[in-house]
């Protein structure tokens, strides 16, 4: 099992989740972060007074999948998620060695 976690502009969320959902992806976890890369932030004007916005609002992904699905994963939230522009985010993938499901006591693959 693999853990694919995506930092996403926070507009392009809901397309991602549309694009998993249309793989076989059955669950997710999404918040709201704020961070920078290579886009560094920008500047802004307000009532006259400029200030620096180091930090960017992104969305953070995380969604857990059998080994069998992690490419077809990639490869949806990197078509769904993508502008073309600077700021797109990032996707991290790494092994998940269990997962158990509260509820019922399912482990592994059965548990996602």
């Amino acid at each position: 099992m693999k853990l694919i976690t995506a930092i996403i502009k926070p507009f392009k969320s809901d397309d991602v989740r549309e694009a998993l959902s249309e793989i076989g992806v059955s669950g997710m976890t999404l918040s709201e972060v704020k961070g920078f890369g290579r886009q560094k932030g920008h500047t802004e004007l307000y009532r006259g007074a400029e200030y620096v916005i180091d930090f960017l609002p992104k969305a953070r992904l995380d969604v857990a999948v059998p080994d069998s699905l992690t490419d077809q994963a990639v490869d949806a939230i990197c078509s769904a998620a993508s502008t073309g522009l600077i700021g797109d985010g990032k996707i991290f993938i790494t092994n998940l060695e269990q997962a158990i499901r509260i509820r019922t006591g399912e482990t592994g693959d059965d548990a996602l």
